[in-house]
């Protein structure tokens, strides 16, 4: 099992949100570089980074922190959040980030997706698919679409992409434990893609049953904030999967 640690910028700060409910917010660290280098010494290899001023927006807003944390560490940084132009993909893949990860845009502007595929690689573009009872929430999970997170997947598979971090948001920051059998389902169902399950991971037992369901990397953040998953359980979880 592949550990990603998360944390989600707002603010220049580190925090964490209530299923996706930016009116509940949780300062996690005021200082998101000095988080990311502890996330680095305790021996973990990849971050994963939210913008989340900037999945509000529709634009970047944290490049420059962002930036920073590449510059600061050897993390394997992947950043989500805002990112809707090859321009801004581009200047993020240029300034030390590993991969990107595009969310709403790849149901308002597949043809996008498709584009940065062919422009930058299918190990650099990765799609966020995040949904609420089954259904894609887009804009920082502000809007609700009719469309079904499978068929979204179906036809971003059609344009190449292999990687997707699934994030149900009932249980995103819940500490609730992921939905083992969404993210199941979907691995299932898409046996050439890699599902990254993100929401509700809160103990070694979770983590446990998502690679018991034949998923091989999670996100962690609101558990690792809390203690409940401390970066030594999930530094030792990752090098047991290596």
């Amino acid at each position: 099992m592949e550990i990603i640690p998360a944390i989600d910028l707002r603010n220049q700060q580190s925090v964490r949100l209530y299923q996706g409910d930016f009116d509940q917010t949780t300062l996690i660290d005021q200082d998101p570089v000095k988080q990311a280098k502890q996330i680095e010494t305790a021996g973990l290899k990849r971050l994963h980074l939210v913008d989340l001023d900037g999945a509000k927006s529709g634009r970047p807003v944290n490049r420059d922190l962002i930036k920073q944390i590449c510059a600061e560490t050897n993390l394997k940084v992947e950043v989500g959040g805002g990112i809707r132009t090859l321009a801004q993909i581009n200047s993020y893949l240029t300034s030390g980030v590993s991969r990107v990860i595009l969310g709403s845009v790849a149901l308002t502007d597949p043809k996008l997706v498709q584009t940065a595929v062919n422009q930058f690689g299918n190990d650099q573009v990765v799609v966020g698919i995040d949904g609420q009872d089954g259904k894609v929430a887009i804009a920082g999970w502000l809007e609700k679409s009719d469309v079904s997170m499978s068929s979204l997947m179906t036809s971003m598979v059609a344009v190449g992409i292999v990687n997707f971090v699934v994030t149900d948001i009932n249980k995103d920051g819940t500490l609730s434990g992921p939905n083992v059998t969404l993210l199941a389902k979907l691995q299932r169902d898409f046996p050439t893609t890699a599902v990254i399950a993100s929401g509700g991971v809160t103990t070694v037992d979770d983590l446990k049953r998502l690679a018991d369901a034949g998923i091989k990397s999670a996100i962690v953040g609101r558990a690792m904030a809390t203690g409940d998953l401390p970066l030594s359980t999930l530094a030792e979880v990752s090098d047991n999967a290596g």
